[in-house]
């Protein structure tokens, strides 16, 4: 089965993506929504802007789309993409988020698009143990929680990362894998990933509940 992968650069896609090429499919194309308002209810937002040389280091097509403004300019924008794709269905990172889930569901259910959602209702503990003993190595680019910080940014989620996660998810209530936008990350590699992306330079926005890591320069680079 030919599949296209919704994608933003974080975790979730990530690894939903390489879950179904484990399967068995073919996960040829990668469909990136760019809103416009950095804090979409719906699409990732930070570091858009490197979309293709991330795509460029999967070795895949990049089909990425911009939207006007409102959520349902970006659900019209996917809309719009997926239509003109040659494609059995779509795979999508979605955890626990039914608002993400029933939007994304709507858009391919009027386009006859089957819809697979490898990472839905998972364990979030075991499936951040998963990510990590998959090898996708994901790095922390914002945060908007009680508990994470600015020292958070740039951090890569290892299992000493994730046992720090895990503390501040069991006292603050916050989701252990960021679903609700407690945090986002962007992958520098992952076992999909022919090349590794390498930061050069960054630069931090911090507010008073929330922080952003702003990547300015990256390259690709032989994977060790």
């Amino acid at each position: 089965m030919r599949l296209a992968a919704l994608f933003s650069g974080g975790k979730d896609s990530v690894l939903a993506a390489y879950l179904m090429e484990q399967q068995g499919h073919s996960v040829d194309v990668l469909v990136s929504v760019r809103p416009r308002d950095p804090h979409s209810w719906v699409f990732h937002t930070p570091n858009l802007k490197f979309l293709p040389l991330m795509a460029e280091a999967m070795n895949k097509e990049l089909v990425a789309v911009d939207s006007t403004g409102t959520e349902r300019d970006d659900l019209r924008a996917l809309e719009d993409a997926l239509s003109l794709l040659e494609v059995d269905g779509v795979i999508t990172g979605a955890i626990a988020s039914d608002y993400q889930w029933d939007r994304i569901n709507h858009v391919c259910e009027g386009l006859d698009l089957n819809v697979h959602s490898p990472l839905w209702r998972k364990d979030q503990d075991l499936l951040m143990e998963e990510l990590i003993d998959a090898g996708v190595v994901a790095m922390i680019v914002s945060v908007s929680a009680d508990g994470l910080d600015a020292s958070w940014l740039g951090k890569r989620i290892d299992h000493q990362a994730l046992d720090g996660l895990r503390s501040i998810a069991k006292s603050r209530g916050m989701n252990l894998a960021g679903e609700g936008g407690e945090y986002e990350t962007l992958v520098l590699d992952s076992p999909l990933h022919r090349r590794a992306i390498r930061i050069l330079g960054s630069e931090v926005e911090s507010g008073r509940d929330s922080g952003l890591l702003k990547v300015t320069r990256a390259m690709l680079e032989d994977k060790k």
